[in-house]
């Protein structure tokens, strides 16, 4: 069963929805960017509900400033205390959980790594945000170098080259960027990977092989042992075969914590 209720953070009143079910293993869903908690094209509300399907209580809620939510909107650097009440609520509105593991995309993991986990017994973090503000526009050099890789054995691509049929000026460009060096951590990699590193409990680092803001975390994290890629994945897992994949590695965190 779905069902919707507010709870209080901060003196203001944050909407969540959560999808009931039996198991003592539950999932906080926290939401990336400045979305509301059914995802885009309701992408997080399907996802919910596959994971209540297995047994697992889910439970999505907007951030102070956003959706359906009060307050005022502090990006996903302020939101430690919206997470941390959110999981309260959970907990409250079912006594039975006995772990709950957080799961964000993009800033949201961000925001959970620099919560040092917000509470949650495990963690699930894909393509964690490491740009800051000013870097965010340009791609990784190990974007680009995993870019042409790829075009590399793609015999299209080649032919379409080799009769003339790609543009050198920007061909070139992008050579040069993939020839850089990969940069330093920024400040929030380095924020994060100190918030994260206290943590006590199981975490998994999922990384869509096309995404470049997950291929920019890879770059400067320095346990890549630690980090799960899905072949194909564009930034939100889309695809059929990728959002099997992370159902899959959702639910086997779940079943392992219950």
């Amino acid at each position: 069963m779905r069902r919707h209720f507010a709870f209080p953070c901060e003196g203001v009143q944050l909407v969540a929805t959560l999808d009931e079910a039996p198991g003592c293993a539950g999932l906080l869903l926290v939401t990336g960017g400045n979305e509301v908690r059914s995802g885009a094209w309701a992408g997080q509300a399907q996802f919910a509900a596959q994971v209540a399907a297995a047994g697992h209580p889910v439970l999505r809620f907007d951030r102070r400033g956003c959706g359906d939510s009060e307050g005022v909107n502090g990006e996903f650097r302020a939101s430690g205390p919206d997470m941390s009440a959110a999981l309260a609520a959970m907990r409250e509105h079912c006594p039975h959980l006995t772990r709950v593991v957080g799961m964000g995309n993009c800033d949201a993991a961000s925001a959970l790594m620099l919560a040092r986990g917000a509470g949650c017994d495990g963690l699930i973090l894909s393509n964690p945000w490491t740009f800051e503000s000013d870097a965010a526009d340009e791609a990784p050099p190990q974007a680009v170098r995993s870019h042409y890789r790829g075009r590399l054995k793609d015999l299209g691509a080649i032919k379409r080259l080799l009769t003339g049929k790609v543009a050198i000026a920007p061909l070139l460009k992008s050579l040069l960027s993939a020839a850089k060096p990969a940069p330093a951590p920024s400040t929030l990699a380095q924020d994060m990977a100190a918030g994260i590193a206290g943590f006590a409990g199981p975490v998994r680092y999922l990384v869509a092989d096309r995404d470049r803001t997950g291929q920019a975390f890879a770059a400067v994290w320095t346990d890549a042992t630690a980090i799960r890629r899905c072949p194909g994945a564009t930034h939100s897992f889309v695809e059929a075969d990728a959002r099997a994949w992370l159902l899959d590695e959702t639910l086997t965190l779940l079943s392992d914590l219950a």
